[in-house]
């Protein structure tokens, strides 16, 4: 039987990655976001189905959910949909900016777990186990000057998961978190930065080997293809240039001593 996989977030970056490599693996998945425009390109590209939702509007989320239900089943819900806005230290803080966060990142998650939780059950009862996959961040693990609106919102959305693994304890649905560190992505840090395309840039610059979205794309797909006992509770993954979020190396990787 093949597999069908909700992925959020899909017009661009990490969720668009994600969709392609699941149809690659004979996935079939329905790629949800807000642009209809990229979603069409996307799925005339791969073969994902487009659904156009704001996940930030229950009605939207409610559309999806009955959507879903006549179309066939949800075996994974891979939610990636998410973002940052502005890099404002507290005192600074524009709380419009916040709030648009912790729509984006936690309530919408909320609404769309609650939502697709009856289909995902009715998938495990049937297939033998389901999945929700939530990219978080390593923002959700340790703050950092000018990230508290983005630390708050990650986090919560990284405490969500957890507790949804553990409401969900002795029922067949994996709750898997993945948490990237550094990614170059073509939006993610240009919105952040509200269009600032040099100050996007300088965030990358002389780092080697940035992770790309399709580098967190291979590692959900390999949570969602592990044997269905395993369950990755929580991926924290960076570029070897990045040891710690707050310890970045610019420049060539080189050995200590080392003459090359």
């Amino acid at each position: 039987m093949t597999r069908r996989a909700v992925v959020t977030g899909a017009s661009s970056g990490i969720g668009a990655a994600t969709a392609r490599i699941l149809r690659a693996r004979g996935w079939d998945v329905a790629a949800v976001a807000r642009r209809a425009d990229r979603l069409e390109e996307l799925e005339a590209e791969t073969g994902a189905v487009a659904f156009a939702a704001d996940l930030t509007t229950q009605s939207d989320v409610d559309a999806l959910a009955e959507w879903l239900a006549r179309t066939g089943p949800v075996n994974a819900l891979v939610q990636v949909a998410g973002g940052a806005r502005g890099s404002d230290r507290v005192e600074d803080g524009v709380p419009e900016d916040w709030q648009w966060m912790f729509e984006v990142n936690v309530l919408a998650a909320q609404r769309v777990v609650a939502a697709l939780l009856p289909q995902l059950r009715e998938t495990a009862a049937s297939a033998g186990h389901a999945d929700a996959v939530f990219v978080t961040s390593t923002a959700a693990q340790l703050a950092y000057p000018g990230g508290a609106g983005y630390n708050a919102a990650k986090a919560g959305e990284s405490m969500l998961a957890h507790a949804l693994r553990l409401e969900l304890n002795g029922e067949p649905i994996r709750v898997v978190e993945v948490a990237p560190g550094m990614v170059r992505t073509e939006e993610f840090a240009l919105k952040r930065l509200r269009g600032d395309a040099a100050a996007a840039a300088s965030l990358y610059e002389g780092v080697e080997a940035p992770l790309t979205a399709d580098d967190v794309a291979d590692v959900i797909a390999y949570a969602l293809d592990a044997p269905a006992h395993v369950n990755l509770d929580l991926v924290t993954m960076r570029p070897v240039a990045q040891s710690a979020q707050h310890l970045l190396a610019r420049g060539p990787l080189r050995v200590r001593g080392s003459e090359a």
